[in-house]
């Protein structure tokens, strides 16, 4: 029975899901496979190598200094984000909060961030081979949100946030193998989600990459159809989705201490279900 996981991010909000892996770590929740798009992509990361708490401080405490969120950066770096910084100067080896790398790659867990090719708007799936010690280009290209961040390369070709490609990635699971898939949202699961912004950044991103801005302009419909393929699942038992009934005032870039460490909570309470929906009361999957 291979059972997979997928967070599916959603900036700052992605604290919902980091809460959710600990429960799983603290648990000892091993997945077979584990798929992220965007924030997910490192939350995912880090929960392989066993870092409990390592994602809690990218969301409550690194998005309040300027050197990751600022419009200094949006002015002097071309992004609002800066992932480099993130996924690089923190994350490194010599860095305030290293990946453990060894143990991430040596994990059996299989491991896959999505990005979108900025050019093409293509999805990409990375996997492990992709993501070398003190080279996490990987997860800075899954994460670019479009205008406000810069689409990031990976060997020489630029990507986007993977969320324009394969918004919901549970039938991609299941093609890789999984018998039953644990989906974690970090929006209400019966919300629609409307255009709203995407429209607004698709224009700006047009003239250079109007693929991908077409991909963002449309990945609201892909998200709505991704949840409603995700309850089918659900209804058939071969899939859990762990949402929260709010988002407890978080959104994709807000920084609110409080309301952020609320929304950790919330997953970790949440991510009980699993236990069930596995039939693991703290062995290995």
């Amino acid at each position: 029975m291979k059972t997979g996981i997928i967070d599916v991010g959603g900036g700052l909000r992605g604290v919902y899901a980091a809460g959710v892996f600990d429960w799983c770590l603290d648990a000892g929740i091993q997945f077979d496979l584990c798929i992220g798009v965007s924030a997910g992509s490192a939350n995912a990361a880090a929960y392989i190598a066993g870092q409990k708490k390592r994602n809690y401080a990218f969301y409550t405490e690194y998005p309040f200094r300027k050197e990751y969120m600022s419009f200094k950066n949006l002015l002097v770096k071309r992004s609002y984000l800066d992932l480099d910084y993130i996924y690089g100067t923190l994350s490194n080896s010599d860095g305030e909060n290293p990946l453990d790398y060894q143990r991430f790659v040596e994990s059996p867990t299989e491991y896959y961030a999505v990005a979108t090719e900025a050019k093409t708007g293509k999805t990409k799936y990375f996997d492990k081979s992709d993501l070398h010690l003190d080279d996490y280009s990987v997860l800075k290209a899954s994460s670019a949100i479009p205008f406000v961040c810069h689409p990031y390369e990976v060997g020489g070709v630029p990507y986007y946030d993977g969320a324009l490609g394969d918004t919901i990635p549970i039938e991609k699971a299941f093609q890789l193998g999984c018998d039953r898939v644990v989906l974690i949202l970090t929006k209400p699961r019966d919300l629609i989600r409307k255009p709203g912004k995407d429209k607004l950044f698709a224009g700006r991103i047009r003239k250079k990459y109007p693929q991908a801005a077409e991909r963002l302009r449309t990945r609201a419909d892909r998200y709505n159809q991704g949840v409603q393929k995700a309850q089918a699942y659900e209804a058939k038992g071969q899939a859990l989705i762990i949402a929260p009934e709010d988002t407890c005032g978080v959104d994709t870039l807000t920084r609110d201490k409080e309301a952020l460490k609320r929304f950790y909570e919330k997953g970790y309470q949440d991510a009980r279900a699993i236990a069930s929906f596995i039939g693991n009361t703290g062995s290995e999957v």
